[in-house]
């Protein structure tokens, strides 16, 4: 009898144990630098593929308002990480927002001056006679002296007519402008978007500009007593975005099907095909995503001070912003 009963506990408590639910996923919040469009599409892509959920995630994706926006809720925990612009969040951080970059994807600038093809301007030597929208004390328009600086062009060479986001769009849009300062993949879309036409970027980068732009943020105090969990979605966005880059049209699709309202997949799929390349520097080009350097970090804290308003003492340690300590090797 006592031998019966034994067994009989043995099975109840392998039984319990066999229908226990696995410990529940980690929620975690994602918010975007603004409403999403082509370049966000490695989020997307991640949790439709199941890449999260294998890190025991549970990622909500929320679209942001702007990267001054999204660091300000990061920074108050109503997000636990967001993607924002590098250089916004400096501007908070030295001012004191708990706030540091766990991965910086975008190592290239995305900054341009862009206007249709058919128009023809090419080089910054085309620029001369024409107009150029701009929206006042944006990130472009702050760098716009240093790329005048480095290409020879003086603010006399062209007129320069100024409005909000939506208004420098179709400033270009109805034909009242030749140009806009804009990134390479947001922009030159939502403009190809409107008009069916395609839109050719002068990039910045492209004339010695070395500055980061878009990354992963979290809130300092929660990076420190969520170290795990922020090696666990550092490394799954890690995989998102090397599986994206393998099938950009699918991760574009994976837009669609979470958002079917997100835009248009021939202008997705573009926009995330030249956010890519942005990915990577020459220092960078065979390594994972996020691996960051030290000196194009430098160089974009000495830049912001120059040219972006940043405070000057930030230059004292540029280390401050950003850390590679959560990255998968």
């Amino acid at each position: 009898m006592m031998r019966l009963m034994a067994a009989l506990s043995a099975v109840l408590i392998w039984s319990t144990l066999a229908v226990s639910p696995a410990a529940a996923a980690d929620k975690v919040v994602l918010m975007l630098n603004w409403y999403v469009y082509g370049e966000h599409a490695p989020f997307y892509y991640g949790k439709a593929k199941g890449i999260y959920s294998a890190e025991n995630i549970d990622l909500e994706i929320q679209e942001g308002r702007g990267s001054a926006a999204t660091t300000q809720a990061v920074a108050a925990k109503t997000a636990d990480f967001g993607y924002v612009d590098v250089p916004t969040m400096m501007r908070a951080a030295i001012k004191g927002a708990p706030i540091i970059a766990t991965g910086v994807l975008l190592q290239t600038s995305p900054m341009s001056v862009m206007g249709f093809v058919e128009k023809n301007i090419r080089k910054p030597e085309d620029i001369k006679g024409k107009t150029v929208a701009i929206t006042p004390a944006d990130s472009m328009t702050q760098i716009w002296p240093l790329f005048l600086k480095k290409t020879g062009l003086k603010e006399t060479d062209f007129t320069t007519v100024a409005g909000d986001a939506q208004t420098k769009l179709n400033a270009v849009i109805n034909g009242q402008a030749d140009l806009l300062l804009g990134y390479v993949m947001d922009q030159s879309m939502k403009i190809k978007d409107a008009t069916g036409k395609d839109v050719y970027p002068i990039k910045f980068a492209d004339y010695g500009i070395n500055m980061v732009s878009s990354g992963i943020v979290a809130n300092t105090d929660y990076v420190k007593s969520h170290s795990d969990l922020v090696k666990r979605f550092m490394s799954a966005t890690t995989k998102a975005v090397e599986a994206a880059e393998k099938d950009p049209k699918a991760a574009a699709q994976s837009i669609l099907e979470a958002n079917p309202k997100g835009g248009k997949i021939d202008t997705l799929t573009q926009g995330f095909e030249l956010t890519i390349p942005l990915y990577r520097t020459p220092e960078t080009k065979n390594k994972r995503p996020f691996q960051v350097t030290d000196q194009n970090m430098t160089d974009t804290v000495n830049l912001m001070v120059e040219y972006g308003g940043l405070d000057a003492k930030a230059k004292e340690n540029p280390k401050a912003f950003y850390t590679n300590e959560y990255l998968p090797k």
